[in-house]
């Protein structure tokens, strides 16, 4: 049962965070639009693409660090321990409270190098990888969606096959980083294998999953020792 409760209160905040995201995305889109599309230069509304390439992607990343704290308390809830006696938070509340007083307050769970630059470079990923992937691949087959309409939906998928190869690993990166706790924050025992070690930063810890786990390194058991019981 404390397992199914981490799990809604972890999908809880993930469908918060979707309902702000759907609602808060169209505003900052419009509002990035409407102060910097008069004054931005026409070459480079021509180099960057600006209706559609510029404006969609720096809104998906100003919403992405707006709602980057529901992001990392959604991680922490559904990585701590499902036993109630290691469980480090009760709900979103506890957690968003705990991580304001020991992990430096707004500013520390907004800008802290570990969190502030793997949302940035997720959220670009995120939003460019989409946007851009599949137009490239339809450009170089020469597909067009009026002619081969079956050929497009394939290049479509094979777009947001590629673009998932592209963004799970910085994705895996920061979902590392959020696990870990800063600050005078008590480390958190999760349900899974956590590394005892920090990681120092995003290269850091992309140069330890690399080399740590590998699927070619053999597994190491631990060894017990048999008891021997002496027959009287």
């Amino acid at each position: 049962p404390f397992a199914d409760i981490q799990t809604l209160t972890g999908l809880l905040t993930s469908c918060t965070a979707e309902m702000l995201a759907a609602g808060l995305l169209p505003a900052v889109h419009s509002s990035l639009e409407s102060v910097f599309s008069p004054v931005l230069p026409d070459y480079l509304a021509s180099a960057f693409g600006a209706q559609s390439l510029l404006f969609p992607v720096a809104s998906q990343v100003v919403t992405g660090l707006i709602l980057s704290p529901l992001d990392l308390i959604r991680t922490r809830l559904m990585v701590q321990s499902s036993v109630p006696r290691y469980r480090s938070y009760t709900g979103p509340i506890d957690a968003l409270k705990q991580i304001l007083e020991h992990e430096g307050g707004l500013w520390g769970i907004y800008f802290h190098p570990h969190l502030l630059l793997p949302t940035l470079l997720d959220c670009t990923l995120r939003s460019l990888v989409p946007l851009t992937v599949p137009a490239l691949i339809t450009s170089y087959f020469a597909i067009s969606a009026e002619h081969n309409p079956l050929l497009w939906t394939c290049a479509e998928l094979l777009g947001t096959c590629a673009g998932l190869l592209v963004t799970l690993p910085f994705e895996t990166v920061r979902r590392r980083l959020q696990v870990q706790t800063r600050g005078t924050a008590k480390p958190l025992k999760g349900c899974v294998e956590l590394r005892p070690a920090p990681y120092n930063g995003m290269v850091d810890a992309f140069w330890h999953i690399l080399t740590e786990e590998r699927s070619d390194l053999p597994l190491k058991h631990k060894r017990h020792r048999r008891r021997s019981v002496s027959a009287k």
